[in-house]
């Protein structure tokens, strides 16, 4: 059985957002190795913003199915879904990494050891 036009957006729209919050994670990650704080923030922030869309989507088909309307089993939403959580742990890892550099950075004045 095909699936929804709407359903297969909602699933499109997690993939991509999660992708690019994902991608952003990592930029952030590098401007900290390069101690530029600000910019990994900044890159942080924009990752959030795309995280948050997705959680919007996804909130919404959890809403619909719980008012009683069904999805069928779709493999690719497994898929968006694994995407979306993937980036939400990376974000998570990042954010520590970042705060870790931040620190070492505060103790070796900024000076590579």
């Amino acid at each position: 059985m095909a699936m929804n036009q709407a359903m297969e957006e909602n699933i499109f729209t997690i993939i991509s957002c999660a992708g690019a919050a994902r991608s952003l994670c990592f930029e952030a990650l590098e401007h900290a190795k390069k101690g530029a704080f600000d910019k990994a923030e900044e890159s942080l922030h924009k990752a959030q913003t795309e995280l948050s869309k997705t959680h919007q989507t996804h909130t919404g088909m959890i809403q619909k199915e719980a008012a009683g309307g069904k999805h069928e089993f779709s493999l690719l939403l497994v898929h968006a879904e694994d995407h979306l959580m993937n980036t939400m742990f990376t974000k998570d890892m990042v954010k520590e990494m970042i705060e870790i550099l931040r620190r070492l950075t505060q103790v070796t004045g900024g000076k590579e050891e």
